[in-house]
């Protein structure tokens, strides 16, 4: 049985092969945790982006879309927290001289502690076939039991720990638990100090009067100092939202997992301005709003689930991560944070700016209160990415190798697959392409034998291949290949829009949320 890392490996080549990710200026040997998306993951991540605005923003008609500038004022960063509290905490291994950040390394040993919860499971299941009841066995077996109270402990006490910002502790934790270096396997370690995770640069000719700048660590800023711009301008009444897609910059020390965690990545954020005293039902309902988009995608409820965080940061009063089961387990794929009025308040009193809102329906001036969804991009790619793989035996003994993109999101929605490059099987093939391309992404390919364009297709995630044989001449139907089921059926070609329509429109897909 294929062990996760194998499975991972397996994601980081497909990726690589098929067009997906590479390495950034790779001819150069790469950059550490940069990566450029290739012609099918660029088309793949718009697609998400664009299924999140329609979501997000086309079907709210109170929440609008801006795109703020990555520079800003350095004060910004300096009233947002950023420049005193945004650090994560490093320790480094003596033998190795290798850095980790303190906090994963005990994640990840609770991780493996999750790991042998779900052996514990799947032999259970075995055991008790169709009697399982999995809910209890987690409740009452000793051992599963005894797993679960030691991993709620430990993240509890780093948690508290990190709270009150007591390193000494979490190194205490990370020797108690007799973590050991991966690479090294030695326990010989610093102590853990803390680390500011922002780029900085300059901005100005000069180097005497050049201002010092920062590559902004988050989108969210930008947002809040054009709360007001966006309320006046657009008329917005509280409760309202303002959505941005974005790149953000981190100088990630421990960057790894592929496109997991990188130095540059994308956010899609959501910040929604409420009166003081409603977080916490606006807080539940955008957790709620925000599981049932991802589960609409259709990659399985159980791959996902709530965590709520021990630690809250400074500006918090909940947080929550939607996490998903990575191949690497399960991990954040997007927060729910109900930030007060922290951010507003700052800025008002950092800028001397008014950043209030006048309530007719309370007669009152007040700085709204935020609940914020935030998103990774890169995250949501790899999540949608990894999911999609699999590998299949086939009736005959043979194997296809197949990613099951969710149609809505696929690169390729449509291939056009003429059965050969003669008789005017091509014409038509081209006339179907040239007529389907104004609604959907299409890509034409007549080389080699339908049978490998089949499977080149399953690869690349291209839910459906038309062919054009001799008979759609004579009776102007195609065959139509469903990627997941492999079934093919004959359909007329002006039938081909309407059931094409139904299986591809992101109308269809987020009616489900």
């Amino acid at each position: 049985m294929a062990t996760q890392n194998d499975l991972f490996k397996k994601v980081i080549s497909h990726a690589k092969e098929y067009g997906f990710v590479f390495p950034s200026s790779e001819i150069y040997d790469g950059l550490s945790a940069v990566y450029d998306y290739g012609q099918n993951g660029a088309a793949l991540k718009n697609n998400i982006k664009n299924y999140w605005w329609r979501a997000m923003v086309q079907l709210h008609d109170n929440i609008v879309g801006i795109d703020a500038a990555i520079f800003m004022h350095p004060t910004t960063w300096k009233a947002s927290g950023h420049v005193d509290a945004f650090n994560d905490p490093l320790i480094d291994n003596k033998d190795s001289k290798k850095r980790y950040r303190a906090d994963v390394l005990v994640e990840d040993y609770c991780g493996k502690l999750e790991v042998k919860i779900e052996k514990e499971v799947t032999k259970a299941a075995r055991r008790f076939g169709e009697a399982f009841d999995k809910e209890q066995f987690l409740a009452t077996n000793p051992r599963v039991v005894g797993y679960q109270e030691k991993i709620d402990g430990i993240l509890k006490r780093l948690g508290q720990s990190l709270e009150k910002e007591d390193l000494a502790d979490v190194k205490n934790l990370i020797e108690e638990l007799e973590i050991a270096c991966p690479e090294s396997g030695s326990r010989n370690w610093t102590d853990v100090k803390q680390f500011n995770l922002m780029f900085g640069t300059k901005l100005g000719a000069s180097a005497d009067s050049a201002m010092d700048l920062y590559l902004r660590p988050e989108t969210a800023q930008g947002i809040f100092v054009n709360f007001l711009n966006v309320q006046k301008t657009g008329r917005m009444k509280v409760p309202f939202g303002i959505a941005q897609i974005g790149k953000a910059f981190r100088n990630e020390i421990v960057a790894r997992q592929f496109i997991f965690r990188m130095r540059e990545f994308e956010q899609m954020e959501m910040q929604f301005f409420i009166p003081p005293g409603t977080q916490k039902e606006w807080y539940e309902k955008w957790k709620d709003t925000r599981l049932n988009w991802h589960k609409s995608l259709g990659l399985g409820e159980e791959n996902y689930r709530f965590h709520d965080h021990e630690k809250l940061a400074h500006y918090a009063d909940a947080a929550s991560d939607i996490e998903f089961k990575f191949p690497f387990g399960f991990k954040e794929l997007e927060g729910i944070h109900s930030r007060t009025d922290f951010d507003l308040g700052s800025h008002e009193e950092f800028s001397g700016k008014k950043l209030q809102y006048f309530d007719p329906e309370r007669n009152e001036n007040y700085v709204p209160y935020v609940v914020e969804t935030s998103i990774g991009l890169d995250r949501m790619f790899l999540a949608v990415f990894s999911k999609s793989l699999q590998e299949e035996t086939l009736e005959d003994g043979s194997s296809r190798t197949v990613l099951k993109l969710p149609a809505v999101l696929a690169p390729t929605q449509v291939a056009i697959l003429p059965l050969v490059k003669k008789d005017g099987l091509p014409d038509l093939a081209r006339k179907i392409q040239n007529d389907l391309k104004w609604n959907y992404a299409v890509n034409y390919d007549e080389k080699d034998a339908v049978g490998r364009r089949y499977r080149r297709q399953d690869a690349l995630g291209t839910p459906y291949c038309i062919t054009v044989d001799h008979q759609s001449l004579e009776d102007q139907t195609v065959t139509l290949r469903d990627r997941d089921s492999m079934q093919q059926e004959r359909i007329a070609v002006d039938q081909l829009d309407r059931f094409l329509d139904e299986k591809l429109n992101p109308k269809y897909w987020l009616q489900k949320i």
